[in-house]
């Protein structure tokens, strides 16, 4: 099992930046895609952004594109999520994922193997 630890959250206002990152312990890190998701109040937990096993390839929603960048540090088991131009709509808990399998991407909640506990992002207007 893979424990997931999010960090870096917090107030900011609208057209700032965060960044978030996620420690991985008690699995080979490199060996799973990781992703990140959020939730706002009363809305389904939505994807935010994935990254393949290598850190090779990125995937994105048309929400968050050109805003949030995704990337690893396989040596030292972190996942991170930088954060720039953030909206009051981007107000949310962010969790880090790992993929189901090997194979698969965590591109939706059913791809998702493991969450982290979240992370609170708030965006002032």
């Amino acid at each position: 099992q893979v424990q997931l630890v999010e960090s870096g959250g917090g107030l900011v206002q609208a057209g700032g930046s965060l960044r978030l990152s996620c420690a991985a312990s008690g699995r080979t890190f490199s060996d799973y895609a990781m992703g990140w998701f959020r939730q706002a109040p009363g809305k389904e937990r939505e994807f935010v952004a994935a990254i393949n096993r290598s850190g090779g390839n990125t995937y994105y929603p048309d929400s968050v594109k050109g805003r949030f960048t995704i990337s690893r540090d396989n040596a030292k088991n972190t996942l991170y999520l930088q954060m720039n131009s953030l909206k009051p709509g981007d107000t949310a808990v962010y969790y880090c994922a790992v993929s189901r399998g090997r194979a698969a991407i965590p591109v939706s909640p059913d791809t998702v193997g493991s969450w982290g506990q979240g992370t609170q992002v708030t965006v002032s207007s």
